[in-house]
């Protein structure tokens, strides 16, 4: 058995591993005091579990905050994690993965044996990230989970405009007072972010994407890229533990 963590900028993920299968997985929100918060998450896990202990089980950390987890064995970049556990969650099928983390968006380039060929990020601006879908979220009083069925249910086509967070922030709210229902401004949003993404990622894409991070339970910003990029994006059930789980089977391998 193995245990991964992945200490990111706003949750904390932590999964067990039995072989090659997840057998539990759980989160809490990034705050001050990331190693009790990973430890905790670690208790409920074992707990959960039925566990007697977690002596001797191989820990592996890997985020923004990998190195403040003191009792991980080893420590793993999260673009080695990601890649590793969305192609073996994949079953070795994916080659395009795009990773919304809260501060920054990745695209990874797989080849057939799941290696990174290629990697571009954005992590200059906020727009397009977890930070920014939960500040819009705060701003339409809505839960980020009923985004996409808020989204699908849009009656008015308008467009979101600014690629920075401030500056989205105000047309956010200048829709709002206009009159613009919030399910509008939700598909709006989405397909903003999708067309920053898009860029970023390019057009030749040779096979359908693998989005992962938070915001990928967020249907409508899948059904946003694939209007986007004019291709099948995937989401896994366990999207929000990729890296972590990519994590545990690199302690394995060590």
């Amino acid at each position: 058995m193995k245990i991964g963590l992945d200490l990111g900028s706003t949750a904390i993920k932590a999964v067990f591993v039995d072989g090659e299968e997840l057998i539990w997985r759980g989160l809490a929100p990034t705050a001050p005091g990331q190693g009790a918060i990973a430890a905790r998450l670690i208790e409920e896990g074992r707990q959960a579990l039925n566990l007697s202990s977690v002596a001797g089980v191989r820990l592996a950390s890997t985020g923004y905050g990998r190195n403040l987890f003191q009792a991980a064995e080893v420590i793993v970049d999260e673009i080695s994690a990601n890649a590793r556990g969305l192609f073996h969650l994949s079953g070795g099928r994916a080659r395009t993965v795009i990773n919304i983390g809260g501060q920054d968006v990745k695209v990874l380039i797989l080849d057939e044996k799941g290696r990174v060929t290629d990697f571009r990020m954005n992590d200059k601006c906020a727009a397009g990230t977890g930070r920014f879908f939960e500040l819009a979220a705060r701003i339409l009083d809505t839960p980020l989970e009923s985004f996409g069925e808020l989204a699908s249910r849009a009656q008015e086509e308008v467009e979101l405009n600014s690629t920075c967070v401030v500056f989205a922030e105000s047309e956010i709210v200048s829709l709002l007072s206009r009159g613009i229902a919030r399910e509008s401004v939700i598909k709006a949003l989405n397909a903003s972010v999708a067309r920053r993404v898009a860029g970023l990622l390019g057009r030749d894409l040779g096979g359908p994407v693998w989005l992962d991070g938070g915001p990928a339970q967020n249907l409508g910003l899948v059904e946003a890229l694939e209007n986007e990029l004019m291709a099948e994006v995937r989401v896994l059930e366990a999207a929000q533990y990729t890296v972590a789980y990519g994590a545990a089977l690199s302690a394995a391998s060590r």
